[in-house]
């Protein structure tokens, strides 16, 4: 008689732990939030390959969805459309060039050696293998999709550089006496010296610059950047370029 109450007692147990919330699957089959995390985490590094490969007219999302390997409707859960998605990826880029948060950004004992530091990030982060290639697929299909430009202008970390740069020329060089405007015309001109000439050779107008060359190249940038601030905000007069 003692199998039958063994059998019995096991149907129990089984039909109890069936019934235990612990056992239970999560509604709609919804994955954690870690799961999650690295489901987008897949999507982008999937979008960014397509689009710096493939281009951003070339890349649909049924590509981007075939290759990570999710349903269209999985998708639009994600990202509302393609320019969405594209934002995204220029926004993953941005962070994996630009310096960490811990890294401090102003530091050295004389303004020359601070703008010398954030020429050498500057030009880290312009020459990083994903951010020449976001410079070419931008460059080259921006004519067709205006939204190019603007994800990477909005996302891109010249107007927080710049404001950067314009509150330290106030502060270290009083004396030239530069307005607003002119310290965030200084700003980014000093930004498209750094970066501009490398970039271009980098992505091979000419032969890319060495490392040794490079730190030449940002000494020699600030040294002519200062030079003109100094110059740029003195007592007006007539304007130097007016006939």
């Amino acid at each position: 008689m003692a199998a039958p109450h063994r059998v019995g007692s096991s149907i129990a147990v089984t039909e109890a732990r069936r019934r235990s919330p612990r056992r239970k699957a999560r509604p709609g089959g919804r994955p954690s939030r870690t799961e999650a995390l690295r489901l987008g985490d897949r999507i982008l590094e999937v979008a960014t390959e397509l689009f710096l490969s493939e281009g951003y007219g070339s890349t649909s999302i049924e590509a981007v969805a075939a290759r990570a390997g999710i349903s269209k409707r999985t998708f639009y859960h994600r990202f509302e459309d393609k320019a969405a998605l594209f934002a995204a990826v220029v926004h993953r880029i941005i962070q994996e060039i630009r310096p960490p948060p811990e890294v401090p950004l102003l530091e050295g004992t004389s303004l020359q050696q601070i703008l010398c530091r954030l020429a050498s990030f500057a030009l880290r982060a312009a020459l990083a293998p994903r951010a020449i290639a976001l410079h070419r697929l931008v460059m080259g299909e921006s004519g067709r999709f205006p939204i190019l430009v603007r994800a990477v202008y909005e996302e891109g970390w010249a107007h927080e550089a710049g404001a950067l740069i314009g509150n330290l020329l106030e502060r270290e060089i009083p004396e030239a006496r530069l307005t607003p405007s002119q310290r965030i015309f200084a700003a980014h001109q000093f930004l498209h010296m750094v970066v501009a000439l490398p970039q271009r050779r980098a992505m091979g107008l000419g032969s890319p610059m060495t490392a040794k060359e490079l730190d030449r190249w940002a000494e020699d940038v600030v040294k002519l950047f200062l030079g003109g601030c100094r110059s740029l905000g003195v007592t007006p007069g007539r304007a130097a370029c007016e006939r």
